[in-house]
């Protein structure tokens, strides 16, 4: 499993342990560029958000956070592949 792959995995169990997982995940991009590095920073703002919907039982609200979280994912790993 590439780490794309285990990040949608975590989207899709988001839960609080796996808020350490997911920056430990995002590590290695990090230092590409400015770009990059607010477009993790982006993600996680909206993980950790869907993190607290789910935690806090918010049902209506966690389709939508978990859709916005999927988008930034997928924006980050087009900034990723992109060569550089």
């Amino acid at each position: 499993m590439d780490c794309f792959q285990r990040l949608e995995a975590l989207v899709d169990s988001a839960d609080a342990g796996c808020i350490e997982e997911a920056n430990a995940l995002l590590l290695r991009f990090k230092d590409r560029s400015e770009k990059t590095a607010r477009t993790i920073d982006e993600f996680m703002l909206d993980f950790k958000t869907l993190v607290f919907v789910i935690e806090a039982g918010e049902e209506g609200f966690q389709k939508p956070v978990r859709k916005l979280a999927r988008a930034r994912l997928a924006k980050l790993k087009q900034l990723v592949k992109v060569p550089a």
